[in-house]
């Protein structure tokens, strides 16, 4: 335009027709493509999903660790106490908990595993805020009350919920690889053990494991573990082990190990999947009663606790001791088994993971006083990682979490050795695997009426 409002006809003019097939295409290139597109809503939910995970993570062991200072400290100041905090503890948490939310009940990992196999129905079913937010605080409350639990495997309910809240928001479909990747993270947040989150996917949550399931699980990972990370330091659970095993050595101890974990692992493995059965063959009183039977749960646990004052709790503090050189009365694996396996019948939420290693510990000073001679820390860590691996079957997962734990890269192999000879000695006493037989219960919620069976 020129001054005066006059055209310039030296430069030219291009009109573009807009039709109807120009805008709809328009539509369909920003639907794909822009910033509301779906790929660009499911990496929204994913990386946020991820944040909120590494936060939840952290909080809970920071309010778990609250949680067993307090009750350490009531235990020691009037030793009576246990006996009425602890069975009326468990009583009032699963009378809350059957109200509230009964898809909070145990640890937390048989709801995602029963979840991957129908995302649609157990986004509202089993992995709810209501669901989160109930599992959380009940977890919580049963460590005040000295229960025998860990946090880890609430935690991965607990994240699993927190990435399907993130896509339902964001409206993404629901997929499973949402869930796995949600869990998975959680383990990596929980333990701050990135590699034992994808192994744990692995072994546990994901029957098929794809390739687009491998990225969606690493990325959650990352996110999740850099946020633990950030916040709280790059902290060992159980210290730094340095030292190493010879061949010589190894053959030599990682078979008694695994022979000795696999059998004792397996063994509580079972009682948790028949025990419902035998309770209600040898004591019919409980069967419809679960809040009486939760209280007679905490009256073992309180019992064993006050005679011992070692079993409150997750366990860590113990394990590390031991690990560290501290001699441990070798009654405190079975002890420990004792008071996890009467906490995690009683029905209430609570994780079984740091109990677990906690009392493969204490399986591990009995091996270290059939050998003394060898290193004591590293006979320690094969009785822990043999134990674990009896109780979860997941050789895996048990081998890296100890590695990670504790960066005793130095033992992978005799780490391996035992692990893969507990898990062969753990199936010959319990057939089935313990997370999915747990979650028999919540995949016949899950099923739609009407359903065949697989």
């Amino acid at each position: 335009m020129l001054p005066g409002g006059m055209e310039d006809d030296s430069v030219p003019r291009i009109d573009i027709p807009i039709t109807a097939r120009t805008v709809r295409r328009a539509r369909i290139l920003l639907r794909r493509h822009g910033p509301t597109a779906l790929v660009w809503r499911r990496r929204l939910a994913i990386g946020a999903g991820a944040v909120s995970i590494g936060l939840a993570a952290l909080l809970l062991t920071h309010l778990a660790n609250q949680a067993i200072d307090i009750f350490a400290h009531w235990a020691d100041t009037v030793w009576w106490l246990p006996f009425l905090l602890t069975p009326l503890g468990f009583a009032g948490i699963a009378a809350l908990m059957r109200r509230i939310a009964p898809e909070t009940s145990g640890s937390g990992i048989p709801q995602v595993v029963a979840a991957v196999h129908e995302p649609d129905r157990a986004a509202s079913a089993l992995l709810s805020p209501k669901a989160a937010i109930t599992k959380f605080a009940l977890t919580i409350g049963a460590l005040f009350a000295g229960a025998s639990v860990g946090r880890e495997g609430p935690t991965v309910q607990i994240s699993a919920a927190i990435m399907v809240l993130y896509h339902r928001l964001l409206h993404v479909p629901m997929r499973p690889s949402i869930m796995i990747a949600g869990g998975a993270a959680g383990v990596a947040a929980a333990f701050n053990t990135p590699l034992a989150g994808v192994t744990f996917a692995i072994e546990e949550l994901a029957d098929a494991y794809e390739q687009r399931v491998a990225l969606l699980v690493m990325t959650a990972i990352l996110i999740a573990g850099m946020v633990s990370l950030g916040l709280a330091g790059d902290y060992l659970y159980f210290g730094v082990v340095g030292e190493t095993m010879k061949l010589g050595v190894t053959a030599r101890v990682a078979p008694v190990a695994g022979v000795f974990g696999g059998l004792a692992g397996g063994l509580f493995a079972r009682a948790m999947l028949s025990f419902a059965d035998y309770r209600d063959r040898w004591l019919p009183f409980f069967r419809n009663r679960p809040v009486a039977w939760a209280l007679a749960c905490g009256i073992v646990v309180a019992v064993t606790g006050v005679l011992t004052g070692l079993t409150w709790g997750t366990g860590y503090s113990a394990a590390r001791a031991i690990i560290n050189g501290t001699s441990a009365p070798y009654w405190y694996g079975p002890a420990k088994l004792l008071t996890t396996l009467a906490t995690s019948i009683s029905g209430i939420p609570g994780g079984i993971f740091a109990p677990s290693l906690s009392a493969g510990a204490g399986f591990g000073a009995i091996l270290r006083l059939i050998f003394p001679n060898d290193p004591g820390g590293a006979v320690i860590l094969l009785g822990m990682v043999a134990y674990f691996t009896g109780v979860v079957r997941a050789p895996l997962t048990a081998v890296i979490i100890i590695v990670e734990a504790t960066a005793s890269r130095g033992l992978i192999l005799p780490l391996f050795t035992a692990a893969l000879i507990a898990h062969a000695t753990s199936r010959l006493v319990c057939k089935e695997r313990l997370y999915h037989g747990l979650a028999h219960p919540w995949h016949e919620r899950l099923r739609p009426a009407g359903a065949i069976p697989a």
